[in-house]
């Protein structure tokens, strides 16, 4: 059970990657009543997490769609032969778009973590790291810590 609740935290966070008509609900692991119970979490804090999710989704999903449009625009340059400054320009914008949207990501992820108590953080690591070693594939760096 818990392998299907970090995969849901997981999905949540992928959700970015997904068009705007997939339901964020389905992809929401602070609502699950296993998580809840994992983490003795809250009511308020469920929707104080949600509150994180639902006003960070639509900036990070706008700051997604303009990196997948300059990373086309970068693979249209580099099948074209493209001069190298061309290149190099579109390539620190893409790069740039990218560090911006996991600047966002990130402090999503800081926000959540701060509606959780010192004790609760401890599972959520504890609960990650288990999720790491079920998942973790080879030369696989993992993922930042909540």
């Amino acid at each position: 059970m818990r392998r299907l609740v970090l995969g849901c935290v997981f999905a949540a966070l992928a959700a970015l990657a997904l068009p705007p008509s997939v339901s964020a609900q389905s992809l929401s692991w602070w609502k699950s009543e296993q998580f809840q119970k994992d983490l003795a979490l809250t009511p308020d804090q469920a929707t104080r997490i949600d509150a994180v999710f639902q006003t960070s989704l639509p900036k990070l999903r706008q700051n997604k769609e303009e990196l997948d449009q300059q990373e086309a625009e970068l693979s249209k340059l580099i099948a074209a032969d493209a001069g190298e400054p061309q290149v190099v320009k579109q390539v620190d914008r893409v790069e740039s778009i990218r560090a911006h949207l996991n600047k966002l990501r990130t402090l999503m992820l800081v926000h959540m973590r701060q509606v959780l108590t010192p004790e609760q953080r401890t599972k959520l690591n504890a609960l990650h790291d288990q999720w790491e070693r079920d998942h973790r594939r080879p030369g696989d760096g993992g993922h930042p810590r909540f």
